[in-house]
């Protein structure tokens, strides 16, 4: 099968249906047979089509659910719990019924994994850290049982799963969850010495400035190697024992162009 993962749509409608044709959706919207689409989260807000982004999605978690993967971002988080930061732009009762819907009937996730013919691939929001990897999930050595244990504990202690660090407090934490995980702070730095036991992507932020001329390198004191896909807007940071591929666009009030979904063919073998 193909697999398409989708980073960050923050809002932005029309990209988004721009992308799905070009992985082949049809004049009607639907997805041909060969192709999986697993999107990383957070959907809304920044752009100004959140609502009906939300309904592009609800359309293929109602028509193909099979072949529409949805995982949750920090800002459908905050309308599934107590909100835990401000924000200017509030959607409206109905796309907030079809968030809490979805959440409760199981049909969006934490975490999802890929299989390829030589990589497995943990598929989050923002990544799990090293220290959420041992302390929280007991160190699984599959992306197959990383993926349950982090959808099983959300079910059952979603305050670890939606622990904010940096990006929220200001200050770092090491177990930061895979929603919130900060890259350059957080995610990267726990992985540095330590073996990783497979492949990540994720969305959220990256160490790549999209938007600037920032220079593409690890934070100071890790020694990896990053390749950048400039038109794609994909980073990728090379560590032992795997990969941490970025697929956040960084979408704003208007879209990053050009961006492209991140794709591989393999199985989704968690979700």
């Amino acid at each position: 099968m193909r697999i398409a993962v989708i980073g960050d749509v923050g809002g932005h409608a029309t990209p988004l249906r721009h992308e799905l044709a070009r992985l082949g959706a049809r004049p009607d919207g639907s997805l041909p047979d060969d192709l999986i689409v697993v999107q990383v989260g957070d959907l809304i807000h920044r752009g100004p089509d959140s609502a009906e982004v939300v309904d592009i999605v609800d359309h293929y978690l109602r028509t193909q659910h099979g072949q529409w993967i949805q995982l949750i971002g920090n800002h459908e988080a905050h309308y599934l719990q107590p909100p835990v930061f401000r924000w200017p732009e509030t959607l409206r009762r109905k796309h907030v019924r079809i968030l809490r819907r979805w959440w409760n009937d199981g049909t969006v996730v934490v975490a999802a994994a890929l299989e390829t013919t030589h990589e497995s691939f943990l598929v989050t929001h923002a990544g799990i850290t090293a220290e959420f990897w041992a302390s929280a999930l007991g160190g699984p050595n599959s992306a197959v049982e990383a993926a349950r244990r982090i959808n099983d504990l959300a079910r059952v202690d979603a305050d670890t799963v939606f622990r904010a660090g940096t990006m929220l407090h200001g200050t770092t934490a090491s177990d930061a969850g895979p929603l919130w995980a900060d890259t350059k702070t957080e995610l990267l730095p726990g992985w540095a010495d330590r073996q990783m036991p497979f492949s990540q992507i994720h969305g959220h932020d990256g160490i790549t400035s999209w938007r600037g001329n920032d220079a593409t390198v690890p934070p100071a004191g890790i020694e990896a190697l990053v390749t950048v896909d400039a038109d794609a807007k994909h980073e990728t940071v090379y560590l032992a024992g795997g990969r941490l591929i970025g697929v956040d666009p960084d979408h704003r009030d208007t879209p990053t162009i050009p961006w492209r979904a991140f794709e591989l063919a393999g199985i989704v073998t968690a979700r």
